[in-house]
């Protein structure tokens, strides 16, 4: 067999990470060891009620995802499939929890397949540890004062803290 480069293949995650939680990250870490490059998608949706603004979801994403080197972290307010074409993106990672999850997850898959033919829709498991875990939920346990450090990175607990004792937040 000859000695033959691997082919640069990019990939990206998108997400509303709101907050980051232990479960995205561990998705991250498993993709960013599957693809030469993988861009982290934060989706900035105005219809969407956010309780970190998209630059402060950027700052806590490029500062946990900072060991990784071939990961880049973006903020998106558009289709992934236009985000995926403009920078010539061949494969888009959804993690999937469960088989609610995944229905869901497939009927976006065909959309956007129909918007963007050459893009690949991957589905990755969520690993065991991380099945529970929901951005949503995490949010209104930390409104609670419940302790969420085992579900999400210490830089985040902080930052929820942060941000829930100047908001009003309830999911």
């Amino acid at each position: 067999m000859k000695n033959s480069k691997q082919p640069t293949i990019k990939a990206m995650l998108p997400g509303t990470f709101d907050p980051p939680t232990n479960g995205h990250l561990n998705l991250i870490e498993r993709s960013a060891k599957l693809f030469s490059q993988l861009d982290v998608v934060i989706a900035d949706n105005v219809s969407k009620r956010a309780l970190f603004s998209g630059t402060e979801r950027l700052e806590m994403l490029q500062k946990l995802l900072a060991p990784l080197p071939n990961v880049n972290v973006v903020i998106w307010d558009g289709l992934v499939v236009d985000y995926a074409r403009q920078e010539n993106i061949g494969v888009l990672i959804r993690g999937v929890r469960a088989l609610v999850d995944f229905g869901y997850e497939f009927e976006l898959a065909m959309t956007n397949k129909q918007l963007n033919p050459a893009l690949e829709v991957l589905f990755m498991p969520t690993d065991p540890n991380y099945f529970v875990l929901r951005s949503s939920a995490i949010k209104e346990m930390a409104a609670f004062g419940a302790d969420i450090s085992s579900m999400v990175p210490q830089l985040v607990v902080e930052k929820l803290s942060e941000k829930l004792a100047t908001t009003k937040y309830y999911s």
